[in-house]
């Protein structure tokens, strides 16, 4: 090992054999998600209809580790452990004594971390004899990995696709097909949610909520058939915890500590992922980073939103769960990180942020895909769009240790590449990207439609 090595990887042997429930480890454990109808914590039969019964043990799961199955773990090998870089070339280009990683979720076979959670999920519904499964996704990057999953056991998949990424992205389209799965535009004619969407606004763009209503109605009306998240909930979270678990050993191996951990927030998976681990050491007294969420102006849950029960779909067809919320109907501008387009946040994430034990910042996509291209002149990596958000406070940082000559250990995490948004980097190649900003009189119209605003 030299002083100028830039790549850390671990033998396959190293493959975690655990995932990581932050939950137990919390001061206080988050608020359970309602029934709309009694107001009362749902039970394992009210989620029956949409989860195979280990996602459902697992969302509520007093243990700290939960065990990976190895069939589950067979399927990870095919690109895990992932690599974690240190980013030389960048800090030189920056002029910065900051120690810059990122840990590259780019290398699974669908280009980002979704995978990592898709496995399980298709491999524990497949055990319990469910045979198709729905899901929507918002920047394709979702629907693509449900649909590689769904290949690996033999499961069908339909994917209801936000309308403004269906037309943006193409690719992701095509991919999601290449592996099997049937893709619509949402809103849809074919659900009575995207019926009534498409009634309120003819070219509406769609949105997360939109789409998720969409899946959850078709999973609900066939009893072979479930559905599929692939953020927000805790088992989602609980399963990309495999990203931080792997960062601390690789971090390990370069002796180092991390200063700040920063990633991008939608719904909170990723960045849960490379953080929860490193949250628990720092509960546990053993290091003490900061750990910073980025989300965009234009969708921005955490920083604007307002911590209150709400619905994590448009119909109003899922519990209602305690999270930061722009409102169940609210429709963002198109930006082009579509996988951070969605009205709220992980309720988990959102509880330890009310916690104290994270902190949020909100940037707009112009300076974020400024960001993007920086990165990729240094690192020779293009990132996906949703990862700029994360690596622009990371430059943003590594400047001020520039001016401070305050050698900082930052870790971030790179989500996914960008091969299948060149579209997005046309339009900021040729000064066509516009930034977005949730107006003020949406943030107060929310506080009106949430709907129980005394939870």
């Amino acid at each position: 090992m030299t002083s100028e090595q830039t790549k850390y990887t671990l033998p396959e042997s190293e493959l975690p054999t655990r995932w990581y429930n932050l939950v137990p480890d919390l001061p206080s454990p988050p608020p359970p998600p309602l029934h709309p109808a009694t107001l009362q914590p749902v039970g394992p039969e009210d989620l029956a209809p949409l989860f195979p019964t280990d996602l459902i043990l697992q969302e509520v799961s007093p243990d700290p580790y939960i065990d990976i199955p190895e069939e589950v773990r067979d399927v990870y090998r095919l690109w895990r452990p992932t690599p974690l870089f240190r980013a030389r070339r960048l800090e030189r280009a920056l002029g910065t004594p900051a120690h810059i990683y990122y840990k590259y979720e780019g290398v699974s076979p669908v280009g980002s971390h979704k995978p990592n959670t898709a496995v399980p999920q298709v491999f524990y519904n497949a055990r319990q004899g469910i045979r198709r499964l729905t899901t929507e996704t918002g920047a394709g990057q979702w629907g693509s990995a449900l649909a590689f999953a769904c290949a690996m056991f033999d499961v069908a998949c339909e994917v209801w696709m936000v309308r403004v990424s269906y037309e943006q992205k193409p690719y992701r389209r095509s991919m999601m097909q290449t592996y099997g799965a049937t893709v619509h535009a949402s809103p849809s004619d074919l659900t009575e949610s995207g019926r009534k969407a498409l009634a309120n606004d003819p070219d509406s763009p769609g949105s997360l909520g939109i789409a998720i209503s969409e899946a959850v109605e078709e999973a609900a009306a066939h009893e072979d058939t479930r559905y599929s998240l692939g953020s927000v909930l805790n088992h989602v979270l609980l399963h990309q915890t495999v990203i931080g678990e792997e960062a601390m050993s690789q971090l390990a191996l370069a002796g180092e500590v991390p200063d700040l951990i920063v990633g991008c927030t939608g719904g909170g998976s990723n960045f849960a992922g490379l953080a929860f681990p490193f949250l628990r050491e720092k509960l546990a007294g053993r290091m003490d980073p900061r750990i910073l969420a980025v989300e965009p102006t234009a969708c921005p849950s955490f920083t604007r939103g307002t911590y209150a029960y709400d619905f994590g779909d448009t119909a109003g067809l899922t519990p209602l769960m305690k999270m930061h919320t722009l409102g169940h109907d609210f429709i963002p501008d198109p930006i082009h990180a579509g996988g951070l387009r969605y009205h709220g946040m992980s309720p988990l994430l959102s509880h330890v942020y009310e916690l104290g034990l994270i902190e949020a910042e909100a940037r707009p996509q112009t300076e974020c895909f400024e960001a993007g291209v920086t990165f990729a002149r240094a690192e020779g990596i293009i990132p996906a769009p949703e990862p700029t958000h994360a690596l622009a406070a990371t430059l943003a940082e590594a400047r001020r240790c520039a001016e401070t000559g305050e050698p900082k250990v930052i870790l971030t995490a790179l989500c996914g590449h960008g091969h299948f948004d060149m579209t997005a980097y046309d339009r900021y190649l040729a000064g066509d990207l516009v930034d977005y900003e949730y107006p003020s009189e949406k943030v107060q119209a929310a506080l009106t439609r949430l709907p129980n605003p005394e939870l």
